[in-house]
């Protein structure tokens, strides 16, 4: 793995743990989140930093990755956030956030330990 896709998903990883930290300090439903904006904000903030630094991964890691981690559209949630933001549905950021990301992290956190051991 080169150095700079493995600081990227060093960021991705912890923008991950971060998305996990907010759902537990503010509540771990969709109406918690439907109805703090600070929430939402908090989440889609680290989702839009997520897609940005994904697509900063090498043309040869996200191919090498791609039948484990669909890149293109974690960029795509990314584009959603920063440019559809006041039009953006709660419910798909709440279910990106509870289902995609936990399994983006295991992701990431597999990829860097298989790293640490060569």
């Amino acid at each position: 793995m080169l150095q700079p896709d493995r600081q990227r998903l060093e960021h991705i990883r912890d923008y991950c743990i971060e998305i996990k930290k907010t759902i537990i300090r503010y509540g771990e439903s969709f109406e918690a989140f439907d109805s703090d904006a600070d929430y939402q904000r908090s989440v889609s903030f680290c989702i839009l930093q997520i897609g940005e630094l994904s697509g900063g991964l090498s043309v040869e890691f996200r191919k090498a990755t791609a039948d484990r981690i669909q890149w293109g559209p974690i960029k795509g949630m990314r584009n959603l956030v920063a440019h559809s933001y006041g039009s953006m549905s709660r419910d798909i950021i709440w279910e990106t956030a509870v289902t995609d990301i936990p399994v983006l992290q295991e992701f990431c956190e597999q990829q860097l330990m298989a790293e640490d051991q060569k």
